[in-house]
């Protein structure tokens, strides 16, 4: 079987499946979040768990600009339902992100915002057909495309979404990625009060009396209380990590790393797994073997030890203090992928390697010792 690429750090739901690289298929998050039906919906998880792909996924999925692009989803869990298939490409979608909205004060922050919906108004001008718009209408929307004031962007995706309805007849979807790092920012550099005042505005606009919004996602890394920019959204649905709703939408569960690894991914393969709720972490080895080797315990022992001197540098872990250390804990798996009859599974131990010291141990135990005596 060949081996498909891991193409790290992409970010494009089109990218990847063109090209053939490694996805795990998350695809039944669009079926639960459509069937869920909530108006607006927050979703946050840490770094690196997936959220713009998934959003990707989304735009993909539902944005009428690739009602040609069934072909990216065939194959995958969404496209066993046939109600699911009749929604591809049926629906005007907004799809932005505020990742890099990452300035040093209150001003630059609303024009890189602002720059952002004038470069969204002029990748939509060529589906709302101006032409045919008033001479004054036109021009308005035209020079926003390439120059927006902050009172302007206050509403601009509102007014966006009602030129799309105008246009297909059909309330919009609203995908916003990384909602919150203009706030973060905004923190960090001590404008917050300003920020949070322009966001709830924007906000309000733009998911409570948009009366053009069909549904709309927003992701990111955390909450912000709804006491700030959230007051006056009573019609959204917050889902954290301790939510059951998407729980395996977003990040890898362990039936899937181990599946990934099995599919012949690639060889020699270490994954260190966190659990964003408990915080516990295990060390996970998977290796793939064509023929038997009764040393694979010893060789991964060798190999877990180099991961730990590498996981107590990266985190500055002092393995000479007086502080236990709080380690990973190891799981070491490997495929066998041979032709010679195997079991389906046998667990193999370090401690095999030690038989004539287990049998001391046994031996000293029965003469009423403790430990492996000389």
């Amino acid at each position: 079987m060949a081996k498909r690429v891991i193409s790290i750090g992409n970010q494009d739901f089109e990218s990847i499946r063109k090209n053939g690289c490694f996805y795990v298929d998350k695809t039944d998050f669009i079926r639960e979040w459509w069937e869920n039906q909530d108006s607006v919906t927050l979703i946050t998880r840490p770094r690196r768990f997936g959220k713009t792909l998934n959003m990707s996924m989304l735009n993909y999925f539902f944005s009428n600009r690739f009602a040609d692009r069934p072909d990216l989803f065939e194959g995958l869990s969404v496209w066993e339902d046939e109600q699911m298939r009749k929604l591809q490409g049926t629906y005007p979608v907004i799809f932005l992100s505020f990742a890099w909205v990452k300035e040093t004060t209150y001003e630059d922050s609303v024009a890189a915002i602002c720059d952002l919906f004038s470069m969204l108004f002029d990748e939509t001008a060529s589906l709302l057909n101006l032409e045919r718009w008033s001479d004054r209408k036109r021009q308005k929307y035209e020079k926003m495309a390439v120059e927006m004031t902050e009172r302007e962007a206050k509403t601009a995706l509102k007014d966006l979404s009602i030129f799309l309805r105008e246009r297909f007849g059909k309330k919009v979807l609203i995908l916003l990625d990384e909602y919150d790092t203009p706030l973060q920012e905004a923190y960090v550099g001590g404008y917050w009060d300003e920020m949070a005042a322009f966001i709830r505005v924007l906000f309000n606009n733009t998911f409570k009396t948009n009366p053009c919004l069909e549904r709309a996602v927003m992701t990111g890394i955390t909450r912000v209380s709804k006491e700030s920019i959230f007051s006056d959204l009573n019609n959204l649905r917050v889902l954290t990590t301790t939510s059951e709703a998407y729980a395996t939408a977003f990040g890898f569960t362990e039936e899937e790393v181990f599946a990934g690894m099995y599919l012949g991914m690639k060889n020699d393969v270490s994954v260190l797994v966190s659990d964003a709720v408990s915080l516990y972490r295990k060390m996970e080895l998977y290796e793939q073997q064509s023929t038997p080797n009764p040393n694979m315990p010893v060789r991964e022992f060798m190999y877990a030890g180099k991961l730990y001197d590498k996981f107590l540098h990266e985190n500055r872990m002092n393995r000479y203090g007086r502080k236990l250390l709080p380690l990973p804990v190891p799981k070491l798996i490997v495929f066998y992928n041979g032709e010679d009859e195997a079991e389906d599974e046998h667990t193999m131990r370090l401690s095999d390697a030690f038989k004539e010291e287990i049998r001391r141990k046994i031996k000293a135990d029965r003469d009423g010792r403790t430990g492996i005596g000389g």
